[in-house]
């Protein structure tokens, strides 16, 4: 695992302390605070703090997320103090503390240190968990109107923060963000009745969002506006009966997610046909999305109302009580700049019968709403779960105004997935099974599903539902599948249609599983967690079942516990996108996985020996991969369409395959990836608008013109060169024309090779698709040319241009390439130097000096140093220690390494424990099993105590 970014934050404090201390105080630990990352803030005199990749506002408290396996120092906190210049300028200062000197004092006997927590806590007893519950639930949901909203806002009885950084994967790091979408009132067109809710997720530089909209016709059009008003970005609607739009704005630029992040975008939804309608409304960021259960859009009876709202909710993890939240948009109306007091009514009500109301005035300025009823009973709990509960927000006095919509579960793109696997079962094995299943929530409260199992161990016995054991090993069913499910095809599928309200709140918050019961282990052969997968964009459906990945499918069968699932699709461009998703993989094995797609020889082969075609399938964080496959090979698009195709997931344990799946995806790509696409179409998929790329900070600036960032030309000066862009860098590298067999060549006057005079030759060799027919030769992907036997070359590969420290050679008539380093020669010189940057090699020079410009370039060359810097230490190639960072200390726990320039760490691995009796000693990495004296002692201490809590 790479240091990561917010590491190498923290680290920064050893430099840079370093250059504030004197000599006398060299041996003094690094000074405070830590400095922040050097980039430019948000502009429009916004001030905050950017640490590890994150942007903070003033007064932001933060626990350091240093990524995996460092995980988040939940004993250092972080402050973004304010601070002012000389000149009176606001800006962010990161001061960083230890915690952990804070702790109380405990007068338990056995403290124990929870998850997600820096200091230990006692066991709670159940009178003890009686009374935490009644003051959580009586916590006020949401503070006083007036506070300030990000800050203090919304810390819940389910506020989940106390997971720890083991529990959440480092593909997960999220924020949420909300808009409210009314009728635009200064707009040329008329004022609109509709209203939309739009929900967005933003993970690293990708912002994924689903809309919603009620009371207007099918929007064409989804525009982000920056905070000066422009275009940001624009989404084109694709064409659907669908009420529910998806998407994703990928690659972001830093200044657009800082304004993303203080909340200086909008987003506006417009319609094309008919009557054309403007919706538009402010991105926030909000706490009560991450509870958020139920939902409701609110709109008006009235015609051009430009009024509505909407309605945020979630139930108490233990009593009845539902919690909520009012955004309303245009429901006041601001008749001057003072603020001013409005009396409102809010009523929950079922087929026109008021159940609950409340009375309370909220402001012009600050017209949203939090309040708690309490005790639902379960008539008020049956109508919530089955979509029939509205909600309704109504002004009072002369000009009274009425907004209502019905409760839901909460919409989103997501999708509702399962993988299941045997190291994640109850008691955990490896049997090489698989289970897969996807789930599909309506209003009405029905939970669709499909399911599909392989590779059990002995005969199935029961498919169920279930909730996290408050016990060992003492299940809990909620619905049985069992009656659905088919011994033949392994398959289930069919509708729950009683959940109640409890069932839809634990489902949307991830905290119900599935289980497959065999006679092999009747508690659970196969266990996986109901899980919601973020929307990503990629072309394949996850309407459908996906394909089960599973050690029992691989040659021969692997006994693991591991077990995934993909989706795989082909667009009309011949790019494979897939989607991969594995379970039950120890952290160790998470930090080498990988994938391949496979072609097999013949059909029913499943060894790596018959495989006639393999690509990496890039993009892994964590557990999930994700991407798009181009220049794929008319062979292998055609395994995919015969079936005969497969994905395989390898780790380090196992380099010939883990889990694997067979993919079958039918496609009419009968000439290769380009196929359908002519070259002036190809070109254009990286043409984009000029204005677009002025504003885009990876686009280059060659020879009077912008290039997007990935893509490729031919410059003006010499037609014998390549040149590409990647992020802001232009890379031209020399053409190497490949040596022709033919016996007649001819120089076309665009292009910088000869190629085969085709009215006299045949044969046709610069076909790549046709690679059978010239077994004298080899055809290599990078530069998708053929080379005649016994040339070798300098392999060009995409995006990085011509590697001129590796040589390729055709190996005979067996068509394989083989590719090694550049082998560099010994030299006698004191300072050898390399006459030209793009040579691979140094040389003696005729002078003993090393020209300027060069000392720093040692690092890309193939006889460079590959030593690695942490912190301010450096270390060789192949040495091994233990980090130390700031306010922590050395973390014995997590081994670093230094490979070929690279620092990779890995934190130490425990053994899988089957004692019921579980404890970690002081500084001891791995918990333990607690010995049974030590038990016995600790039992007469304290023998009326329950070992038990919750994490």
């Amino acid at each position: 695992m790479l240091v990561p970014r917010a590491l190498r934050s923290l680290l920064c404090v050893l430099s840079c302390a370093w250059l504030h201390t004197g000599a006398a105080s060299r041996l003094k630990s690094p000074a405070l605070p830590i400095q922040s990352e050097r980039e430019p803030l948000p502009s429009k005199g916004l001030s905050g703090c950017s640490f590890g990749g994150r942007f903070y506002s003033l007064e932001d408290t933060w626990h350091p997320d240093l990524g995996e396996p460092f995980g988040v120092m939940h004993c250092v906190q972080c402050h973004c103090d304010p601070q002012k210049s000389r000149r009176g300028k606001v800006f962010g200062k990161v001061n960083c503390k230890n915690i952990k000197q804070d702790c109380p004092d405990l007068d338990c006997d056995d403290p124990v240190l929870l998850p997600g927590h820096c200091c230990k806590t006692c066991p709670t007893g159940e009178d003890d968990k009686k009374q935490t519950d009644a003051v959580l639930d009586s916590f006020e949901y949401f503070h006083e109107k007036g506070k300030e909203k990000e800050g203090d806002l919304h810390k819940s009885y389910n506020d989940r923060s106390y997971l720890s950084s083991e529990e959440i994967g480092p593909g997960e790091s999220r924020t949420d963000f909300v808009a409210v979408l009314t009728g635009v009132t200064n707009s040329w067109l008329p004022s609109s009745s509709g209203v939309a809710r739009a929900r967005f997720t933003l993970t690293r530089s990708s912002l994924a969002f689903s809309i919603t909209y009620q009371r207007m016709g099918r929007p064409s059009k989804i525009t982000f506006q920056d905070s000066d008003g422009t275009t940001a970005f624009e989404y084109r609607v694709p064409k659907g009966q669908s009420d529910m739009i998806c998407g994703v704005w990928k690659n972001l630029a830093k200044p657009l997610i800082r304004q993303l992040q203080s909340e200086q975008m909008r987003i506006g939804v417009s319609t094309s046909t008919g009557r054309r309608e403007e919706v538009e409304g402010k991105i926030i960021k909000h706490r009560a999305l991450f509870a958020e259960t139920f939902s409701s859009t609110l709109t008006s009876e009235e015609e051009n109302s430009s009024m509505g709202g909407i309605a945020m909710l979630t139930l108490s993890d233990t009593e009845n009580n539902l919690h909520f939240i009012l955004i309303l948009q245009g429901l006041i109306k601001h008749k001057d700049k003072d603020p001013m007091l409005v009396p409102i009514r809010v009523q929950l009500v079922c087929r026109q019968h008021v159940l609950r109301e409340i009375r309370a005035n909220i402001t012009s300025h600050d017209p949203d709403f939090a309040e708690v009823l309490t005790d639902l009973n379960s008539r008020e709990l049956f109508w919530l779960s089955r979509g029939q509960l509205e909600i309704t927000v109504a002004t009072e006095g002369q000009d009274p105004r009425q907004i209502s919509g019905f409760i839901t579960g909460r919409k989103s793109c997501d999708t509702l997935q399962s993988v299941m696997s045997s190291g994640d079962a109850l008691t955990p094995g490896k049997t090489g099974g698989v289970g897969s299943a996807i789930f599909y929530l309506h209003d009405n409260g029905t939970l669709d599903y499909q399911v599909q199992v392989a590779g059990l161990t002995s005969d199935f016995l029961g498919l169920t539902i279930e909730v996290k054991p408050r016990r060992r090993n003492k299940r809990s069913v909620l619905y049985d599948l069992t009656p659905e499910y088919n011994k033949a095809t392994g398959r289930a599928q069919g509708s729950w249609s009683r959940l109640e309200a409890r069932h839809i709140h634990m489902l949307l918050q991830n905290e119900l599983f599935i289980n497959v019961a065999t006679a092999h282990s009747q508690e659970g052969e196969l266990r996986g967690q109901i899980k919601s997968l973020l929307y990503s964009g990629l072309e394949a459906s996850r309407q459908d079942l996906p394909t089960p990945l599973a050690g029992h499918f691989v040659s021969p069968p692997v006994r693991t516990g591991a077990s995934g699932h993909a989706w795989v699709s082909v667009d009309k461009q011949c790019h494979l996108h897939y989607e991969i998703i594995v379970a039950g993989l120890s952290r160790t094995d998470d930090l080498t996985v990988s994938a391949h797609l496979h072609g097999l020889a013949e059909i029913g082969e499943i060894d790596d020996s018959s495989t006639a075609h393999k690509r990496l399938l890039t993009g892994f964080y964590g557990s999930q991969a994700q991407g798009v496959l181009k220049d794929i090979s008319v062979e292998l698009l055609q395994h995919l369409d015969q079936g005969t195709a497969f994905i395989q997931v390898s780790t380090k344990m196992n380099t010939r395959g883990e889990i694997r799946g067979r993919a079958h995806v039918p496609n009419n790509c009968v000439f290769g990836t380009r196929g359908e696409v002519d070259e002036a179409e190809f070109d254009d998929l990286f043409v984009k608008d000029p204005e677009e790329l002025k504003k885009d900070p990876h686009t280059c600036f060659f020879e009077n013109q912008h290039h997007a960032h990935g893509s490729r030309w031919t410059p003006n000066y010499d037609k014998c060169f390549s040149c590409s862009c990647q992020k802001r860098t232009v890379i031209c590298d020399p053409v190497i024309c490949p040596v022709l067999t033919c016996s007649r060549t001819i120089q076309p006057e665009d292009q910088c090779c000869p190629i085969c005079d085709e009215t006299k030759e045949p044969k046709d060799m610069k076909a790549p698709e046709r690679v059978d027919e010239h077994p004298e030769g080899c055809y290599f992907e990078g530069d998708q040319k053929m080379h005649a036997p016994g040339t070798t070359w300098h392999p060009f590969v995409p995006p990085f241009g011509y590697i001129k420290c590796a040589v390729c050679t055709c190996k005979g008539s067996s068509g394989e390439v083989h590719c090694e380093k550049v082998t560099c020669p010994a030299l006698t010189c004191t300072h050898p130097v390399r006459r030209n940057p793009s040579d691979c090699c140094k040389e003696c020079p005729e002078e003993e000096r090393t020209p300027a410009g060069l000392e720093h370039s040692d690092m890309m060359q193939a006889d460079g140093p590959r030593h690695c810097k942490f912190g301010k230490n450096y270390y060789q190639n192949s040495d091994n220690w233990h980090p130390w960072v700031p306010l922590v200390g050395e973390m014995k726990c997590i081994n670093c390494w230094c490979d070929h320039g690279v620092t990779k760490c890995q934190r130490k691995q425990c053994p899988v424990l089957t004692c019921t009796n579980i404890t970690r000693k002081e500084g001891a990495c791995c918990p333990e099993c607690l010995d049974p004296k030590e038990e016995d002692d600790m039992t007469m201490k304290a023998p009326d105590k329950r070992r038990t809590w919750r994490h």
